[in-house]
């Protein structure tokens, strides 16, 4: 296992211009997740849903060890600022939260005794921990369900305030109207300002 751990770091940091303690987590929770739902990398459509809920390094590490990827939708961001990775299998339908243990940081330091520096013994240290003492795993429910997230990427329809095209299923339903999530007012960027149609379709039922 050490030798596959070394290649997918020497993989994850070739990406940077070095090697960080949330590369580390992410292909040790990588290589968990895979174990736990008996998957193999890399994952596909027909096999896994990914979810992490954060980006930069750590994502890194999951896609290494997983073979995720946003671009064949195996692979979510939804960014709660949390080093943790859902996986769903798409087979079975059971679905694990993985994130670190909430005093991983203090065990660490225990496997570099002559590490001073903390950054440093934290990124031996969470290389050659065991899962159970790195690693918490939680049997969860998705919300939306696995069948919304994963959608009908086939489906395709405009909203009805700005014209836009909404693909996999991510229109809503305001008042009789379908809009997508941002005229919906569930974007992640507001309309400056917000006119006036708008506003009256998300306010008043149409009759």
């Amino acid at each position: 296992m050490s030798l596959c751990i070394s290649d997918l770091l020497k993989q994850s940091s070739a990406r940077h211009d070095h090697l960080c303690p949330r590369q580390v987590l992410g292909v040790r929770i990588g290589l968990a997740g895979l174990a736990a739902l008996e998957l193999e990398s890399p994952v596909s459509k027909s096999t896994a849903l990914i979810i992490i809920e954060s980006d930069g390094c750590f994502a890194d590490g999951i896609e290494v060890s997983t073979g995720a990827a946003i671009g064949h939708r195996t692979l979510r961001v939804n960014d709660f600022g949390k080093i943790a990775a859902t996986f769903a299998d798409v087979k079975t339908g059971r679905v694990i939260r993985i994130s670190p243990e909430l005093n991983v940081r203090e065990r660490a330091l225990i496997y570099a005794p002559d590490e001073p520096r903390h950054y440093f013994a934290q990124l031996q240290g969470y290389q050659v921990m065991a899962d159970s003492e790195l690693l918490r795993i939680q049997e969860v429910a998705l919300n939306p369900t696995l069948e919304e997230l994963i959608s009908k990427p086939v489906v395709r329809v405009n909203c009805d305030y700005c014209g836009e095209e909404i693909i996999n299923e991510r229109e809503v339903n305001v008042n009789g109207a379908v809009l997508c999530r941002t005229c919906a007012n569930d974007g992640y960027y507001l309309i400056k300002p917000a006119p006036a149609k708008l506003c009256a379709i998300i306010e008043h039922p149409s009759k």
